[in-house]
């Protein structure tokens, strides 16, 4: 019953958001609602919500001060350095710029937080996109496959799961994928030359004054230098784990408007203009946390990848890598991390022990779904981005799957072909 429910329920959901007929708010809210009534749930629905909240609140409460944090940083100037030199070296051609996003957005990825990319490419980028009118989903797909490699990095997340699932050391896990996981940067590249070529043939190269881009706020003065250095201090104490990377964007944040903007008025001025895009991207976070809990707490999720586990027949044992790898870019998708990784992957390597595949194997085939993952509303930092860009969830969703999924397939035949991954054993 719980599978027949939980595929009801996506199919549901997925249908709602591509075809436009719901925000991403009232579906993520009023399925999981809807579907935990029709299953019997509706006395534990209360404190299963409340469990998906309180898994979601850290997220939630570090990408609404990272949110503030930044965009106070861009109203105090901190980045019209960067964005000049960007602009002189871009200029109007919409390759180059597609081409600086991706290497901007790569070099952030390296702290492995998707919301940091976001805010501080969207930051440096933002007027060129909006003078030339490029293709924003162009921009959200691009953008989204570096969060999704950043995020396979040591400290990003999924890399250190699959190998605790696994029992094997990091190392064994991260290091042979290197080759494939630069495959994929290449790949990114690669989708930002197509991408710009075709926005060249739509709008051309534009010449027009940089310096028209950029507010005047005057030249250089300490404000500028402090920024650089909290913001440094910050992006450290991230990546070292300081303090929790929510209570440290609280601090920044409070540090950055008390220093930029000294005056009460002022600061209240700073975060009520900032308030809305703010508002919008908690709204959605918080929506999705009716999805988690729901879709954990009723068991829905752990069914779903046992019934993947099920369909599978022995005779394709010796492949049991390559399937893995291939299974995990729908299932990612579907599921939490937690639950593909700690659920899902045992009971997948313990089929494949039978043929002499490695848990070290099977860990670095699981990973390959990760570019396609990013795309989960399960996903929190996905829905800052639609909302700084003011896209529609769906649509991305649409547009961005095709170009992730050739990621993933990069990533999987690379690694076969270096042997990292066995295709038979």
């Amino acid at each position: 019953m719980l599978v027949a429910l939980s595929f009801a329920m996506f199919a549901c959901f997925i249908y709602l958001l591509i075809s436009g007929r719901m925000s991403a708010m009232t579906v993520l809210i009023l399925v999981p609602t809807v579907f935990a009534v029709i299953g019997g749930f509706a006395p534990e629905m209360g404190d299963m919500v409340i469990k998906g909240v309180k898994t979601i609140a850290p997220t939630g409460v570090l990408l609404i001060f990272a949110m503030l944090y930044f965009m106070v940083m861009t109203d105090a100037g901190m980045f019209d350095p960067i964005v000049k030199r960007i602009i002189g070296a871009v200029g109007g051609d919409p390759v180059k710029i597609f081409i600086g996003t991706v290497a901007l957005g790569y070099i952030v990825a390296l702290d492995g937080d998707g919301a940091t990319v976001y805010m501080i490419t969207l930051s440096a980028f933002m007027p060129l996109y909006r003078r030339l009118r490029l293709s924003l989903p162009m921009v959200a797909c691009l953008l989204l496959q570096c969060t999704g490699i950043g995020n396979l990095l040591p400290w990003g997340g999924p890399t250190a799961r699959a190998a605790a699932s696994m029992k094997v050391e990091m190392s064994d896990v991260f290091t042979p994928l290197i080759v494939p996981l630069l495959a994929c940067v290449a790949w990114a590249f690669v989708m930002a030359y197509i991408f710009g070529v075709r926005e060249r043939k739509r709008i051309g190269n534009i010449d027009f004054d940089s310096a028209l881009l950029i507010e005047d706020r005057g030249g250089a003065t300490w404000r500028l230098y402090f920024n650089w250095l909290l913001t440094i201090i910050l992006m450290t104490s991230l990546v070292v784990e300081l303090l929790p990377l929510s209570y440290l964007f609280m601090i920044g944040a409070a540090i950055a408007v008390a220093v930029n903007f000294p005056q009460y008025k002022r600061q209240q001025e700073v975060i009520a203009s900032h308030a809305p895009a703010i508002l919008s991207v908690a709204v959605m976070l918080f929506s999705a946390s009716v999805f988690i809990g729901i879709l954990n707490e009723t068991g829905m999720a752990s069914a779903l990848a046992q019934s993947i586990v099920k369909v599978i027949p022995e005779q394709v044992g010796p492949y049991m890598a390559v399937i893995t790898a291939l299974i995990s870019i729908p299932v990612t998708w579907l599921v939490s991390n937690d639950v593909f990784y700690f659920g899902m992957l045992p009971i997948l390597a313990e089929a494949a022990s039978h043929y002499g595949i490695t848990g070290a194997e099977m860990a670095r085939a699981s990973l390959v779904g990760q570019p396609v993952h990013i795309l989960s509303p399960l996903v929190a930092s996905t829905y800052l981005l639609v909302s700084r860009l003011d896209l529609n969830y769906g649509e991305t969703q649409k547009f961005t799957l095709r170009w992730s999924v050739i990621a993933s397939l990069i990533m999987l035949v690379v690694a076969i072909l270096i042997g990292v991954i066995p295709l038979y054993r």
